[in-house]
């Protein structure tokens, strides 16, 4: 009895976890584009634009009270981003992780979303260019990735008319998870 009743202990926690963990990606993601979109300067489409400031102007606005825009950047929304990852990390409280415990987690996940984003709008800038380089969205998906391919671009040069920094930029992208998962030991 008592080994089921901490199965389904678990189980609980996980479906918990995971629910939490998708809401809070989503939400954590949209942060991080809205910071992203402000310090690139890009503007997004309409769409794009309308579905990302619905989804979180509800946290940013009162933010920015606080927290201003300085330097040109929406500290805000960044600051919005990881208080979403530090929120979805403190579900460890329940199963007894302590304060710093967290906090390192937190620390670690939210550098590892910015990182993963990078990756996602380089993958997305790949299949557009692939299948549809005239698609409505993809000028702006390759003005979001300009500033971290450009650096690439001057020391990869074209091999045959094709343009090797997006594959670069995912690799360097994978090195710098594994740096990051040596240094919080995770």
């Amino acid at each position: 009895m008592a080994w089921s009743l901490t199965y389904w202990r678990m189980l609980v926690l996980s479906i918990v976890m995971l629910i939490v963990d998708t809401v809070a990606v989503l939400l954590g993601s949209v942060l991080l584009l809205r910071f992203w979109m402000q310090a690139t300067r890009v503007r997004p489409p309409s769409s794009v634009a309308q579905f990302t400031f619905q989804l979180s102007d509800w946290l940013v606005r009162p933010m920015r009270r606080i927290v201003p825009g300085v330097g040109g950047y929406d500290w805000a929304s960044l600051l919005g981003a990881f208080l979403i990852v530090l929120l979805a990390s403190s579900v460890m409280f329940i199963a007894g992780a302590p304060v710093e415990m967290v906090l390192k987690v937190a620390l670690y996940r939210f550098l590892q979303w910015i990182l993963y984003g990078f990756m996602i709008l380089l993958v997305i800038e790949a299949i557009f260019s692939w299948i549809n380089p005239q698609a409505p969205l993809a000028p702006f998906i390759r003005a979001l990735n300009e500033p971290l391919l450009r650096p690439i671009r001057r020391v990869v040069p074209l091999v045959g008319n094709l343009d090797l920094s997006l594959l670069v930029a995912l690799v360097l992208l994978q090195i710098a998870q594994l740096v990051l998962r040596m240094v919080f030991g995770m």
